[in-house]
């Protein structure tokens, strides 16, 4: 299997240097400066909860603590018996002039999230909505910057990169190296590079008119990757630009596990395949050097594959770390060094999965993704009544 192993680590060596690529874009894009905006422009935020993320009521006192003027931030929630009902309730009793609660009203989709947004977006009183998931923080400029990009006519849709914070358990560890090694990198590369938009729902923002005109969250009450969708219809539809914040979102993390973690990329890996097809969704592999030279060293266990091995997994730990400093403005830690390849090897396990299955678990959901992620529930069968006497 000579061949073999030589042709993996070539694609190995690829992928490598595509990853350094998109890491060098990354940090060329976060070290540019915010734009600064002429005015203020009331903005809307749209934030569906659901049960306590980590450090919860730290999340949502930060966004009572932005440098900007004319704001409101929406919390949504399903029913009263959330967990994260009191805690909404404390935020929008201490700052009563920027939170309102408000309570979810029917359940007309499959997608729990795009369901509150129905609700929400009615009860919103500016032109301009932000969807703003419940586990991130932002900074203080985070909402100037938003107005400064809308300025432009051009602009349909405003969304940021993600850095994580958090690693107490392995999981939380693991879904931190990640943003900043592909998830991050990927999406401002994918921008600046080759002129893809890549969405992300943490953070999402739209003019409410381009949003009716795109048939609004109606139109995807039964998708899983709404944030996708939506966003490829400001380009195709509209005819406008998706722009990509300077300053990243934070993405807190504290208490993840290991299964979680593979969980909830095994499902991001489902929605990608279903959104581009098995063919293209297979080239995603060449992001992962170290899988790929890992098989090639199976392939052909030599010692001279064995050090080519090694020589690249140091050179894609140190490009990683080099990179997710920048992000996070953070030191290298020699932990994170020592776990950057045992998470490049579970993200492979998940996609690996992800190319056999369609279904996912989403908040305590089971669900079948279909063509373009719309949804199907996996109801489980009915256990069979037998007659008594038999």
């Amino acid at each position: 299997m000579v061949w073999l192993s030589n042709v993996l680590f070539l694609v190995a060596g690829i992928g490598l240097t595509i990853v350094m690529v998109e890491h060098l874009s990354a940090v060329r894009h976060l070290r540019e400066r915010p734009p600064t905006p002429k005015g203020t422009p009331g903005i809307s935020i749209l934030k569906p909860l659901c049960g306590i993320d980590d450090d919860l009521e730290a999340n949502l006192a930060c966004f009572a603590e932005l440098d900007y003027p004319n704001y409101e931030v929406l919390l949504g929630l399903k029913s009263v018996d959330d967990p994260a009902h009191a805690v909404a309730r404390a935020a929008a009793g201490r700052w009563p002039r920027i939170f309102r609660l408000v309570m979810q009203r029917g359940e007309p989709g499959l997608n729990a999230k795009v369901n509150q947004l129905l609700t929400l977006e009615p009860e919103a009183r500016h032109e301009l909505l932000l969807i703003s998931d419940s586990n991130v923080r932002v900074g203080a400029g985070y909402l100037s910057e938003i107005a400064a990009l809308f300025e432009r006519p051009e602009t349909g849709l405003v969304t940021h990169p993600i850095i994580g914070v958090g690693d107490e358990t392995l999981g939380a560890l693991f879904d931190r190296l990640h943003l900043a090694s592909l998830v991050t990198p990927g999406m401002i590369s994918g921008k600046r590079i080759a002129g893809q938009d890549f969405v992300v729902g943490k953070s999402m923002a739209m003019r409410r008119g381009d949003l009716a005109a795109m048939g609004g969250f109606e139109s995807v009450k039964d998708v899983l990757a709404e944030d996708f969708i939506l966003g490829s219809r400001v380009g195709k539809q509209l005819g406008k630009r998706t722009e990509v914040g300077h300053q990243p979102v934070v993405n807190v993390s504290h208490q993840l596990g290991v299964g979680d973690f593979f969980l909830r990329y095994t499902r991001w890996n489902v929605i990608q395949r279903r959104l581009i097809g098995r063919f293209l969704f297979s080239f995603q592999l060449l992001l992962n050097p170290v899988a790929l030279g890992l098989l090639g060293l199976f392939a052909c266990p030599t010692r001279h594959r064995l050090v080519a091995f090694l020589l690249l997994a140091l050179t894609k730990i140190l490009a990683d770390a080099g990179s997710r400093t920048v992000q996070e403005r953070s030191p290298i830690r020699l932990r994170h060094l020592v776990f950057t390849p045992v998470k490049d090897l579970l993200i492979f396990g998940s996609w690996l999965r992800a190319m056999v299955t369609n279904e996912v678990v989403w908040r305590g959901n089971r669900l079948r993704v279909l063509a373009g992620t719309r949804l199907e529930p996996i109801r489980d069968p009915k256990p069979e009544v037998r007659p008594e006497g038999l």
